[in-house]
């Protein structure tokens, strides 16, 4: 068994307010190329884990679903920090997580309560990296003041004293070659 979380910006981290962005099936392209170039190489279960957060994470949930039909060892789970994650959003972008939540195969709240204090979000990363193999990060040093710092800056802690613990990290250049990637790939199909 195998167990990826997958983790990154937010879609306001990235300025992209709408699913329908470009970019986001760019990054939904980049998550699925990195997915099955794993799953390609394993039959045993996958499990891709990760958090409710609007942006890579969500995409990520979205992105592992479209590929449980290629893939059947493929299982989803999205894990949130805390009970009621999410409560304090819009009403569409509560809608959209509670969506994805009732697809993926399995849900779940770190801590069992509601939003108390930043210790359950330092719980939560010590969780994520504890109950995974490995990470896919969206991340780029670029970006100064997203929160996605603390979860590059606790992944590198962790793999001091657990180098097995890979962490592929896509910043903004990676993604650039996955642009243009995908944009062979379109052009190829038209």
């Amino acid at each position: 068994m195998e167990r990826k979380w997958i983790t990154g910006f937010t879609q306001y981290e990235l300025g992209i307010f709408k699913d329908t962005d470009p970019r986001v099936a760019v990054i939904k392209f980049a998550i699925q190329k990195k997915l099955k170039q794993d799953l390609e190489n394993s039959d045993d279960t996958y499990w891709v884990i990760t958090g409710g957060q609007s942006g890579i994470e969500q995409w990520a949930a979205a992105s592992a679903l479209e590929l449980k039909a290629e893939y059947p060892q493929l299982q989803v789970s999205i894990m949130t920090p805390y009970q009621q994650f999410g409560s304090n959003w819009k009403q569409e972008r509560q809608d959209q997580l509670q969506n994805l939540i009732q697809q993926v195969d399995f849900s779940a709240s770190v801590s069992p309560q509601s939003y108390q204090n930043a210790g359950q979000l330092q719980n939560y990363q010590q969780f994520m990296l504890t109950h995974t193999d490995n990470a896919l990060l969206f991340y780029d040093e670029q970006v100064e003041d997203s929160k996605v710092r603390f979860a590059q800056k606790g992944m590198h802690q962790f793999q001091q004293h657990h180098p097995d613990y890979d962490v592929f990290q896509i910043d903004f250049e990676k993604l650039q070659d996955f642009a243009e990637e995908y944009a062979d790939q379109q052009s190829d199909w038209s």
